[in-house]
């Protein structure tokens, strides 16, 4: 038999942009309403591109019939796409949403997350960040905060990477307290990670509320405190101390969850 050819040698990965889209609910369409939400999704995030000034055209993407990951072009901003393009969708689909029964209205789960990228593979976009930004936007967490708030159109969820770089340094005018830190495990995928959700004009307690996977936000750095002298020994073996202050642990542990009472998670 003869051996299949070796593959070609890839060129350098490319650090761009990644964002994933997914249709909230659509495996429980009928046939006709999946076919006409998937032009209404392209339609959704054509609008939104051309309100932001982005080049929807140039967007490399790999379709799913609920949804699609895209690769945005080189020195696209990242806070552009962080700040504006869930709320802009949110928005978008609020209006569109409006009048319609619950089996026809379009909600997006959205994720960003930035790193590096083949652009060139056979069958997709070889490289963990793809794999991580179409793990976030299949969280559960995101999948409750979107469904716990029927009137919205998107919500968001966001890498730690592309918190720290773009949220936490508030481009854009954006809120870091506008954000809930959860943590996504897939135990299925052999995944977990640290992940930020917002959902578009809700605010952030109330997403919080309905989040069993609530990770405490980190604390800030602390001016490291000089260690007092050593006290001289007492005759005896004994020590004398000045006065001792203790503080509580430094760091967070992971959280027990609580899920009793909390809604169906959406598949």
């Amino acid at each position: 038999m003869t051996a299949p050819p070796e593959p070609p040698e890839p060129p350098e990965p490319q650090r761009r942009i990644l964002v994933a889209v997914d249709i909230e609910r659509y495996s429980r369409r009928e046939n006709l309403q999946q076919y006409r939400i998937q032009h209404d999704l392209r339609r959704a995030l054509a609008e939104a591109c051309d309100r932001l000034g982005l080049r929807r055209g140039d967007w490399l993407t790999q379709a799913g019939g609920d949804g699609e990951l895209a690769v945005l072009p080189a020195g696209t901003s990242e806070p552009r796409v962080v700040a504006r393009l869930a709320t802009t969708l949110d928005a978008l689909l609020r209006e569109r949403n409006r009048d319609l029964a619950a089996e026809l209205r379009l909600r997006l789960r959205v994720a960003v997350h930035v790193g590096l990228v083949h652009v060139d593979g056979a069958n997709g976009f070889p490289g963990s960040a793809a794999v991580t930004v179409c793990r976030i936007v299949d969280a559960a967490p995101l999948k409750r905060a979107l469904a716990a708030f029927p009137a919205a159109g998107a919500a968001l969820i966001v890498s730690e990477q592309v918190y720290d770089d773009v949220v936490a340094q508030r481009y854009e005018d954006l809120r870091p307290e506008g954000y809930t830190r959860i943590r996504v495990e897939l135990p299925d995928k052999d995944f977990a990670a640290v992940a930020w959700i917002t959902v578009p004009g809700e605010p952030a307690a109330d997403v919080a509320r309905v989040l069993p996977d609530l990770l405490p936000e980190p604390a800030a750095p602390t001016s490291p405190v000089p260690s007092a002298p050593a006290a001289p020994a007492r005759p005896g073996g004994g020590f004398s101390f000045g006065n001792l202050t203790t503080n509580g642990p430094a760091a967070f542990g992971e959280n027990s969850r609580a899920v009793s009472g909390l809604p169906e998670v959406p598949r």
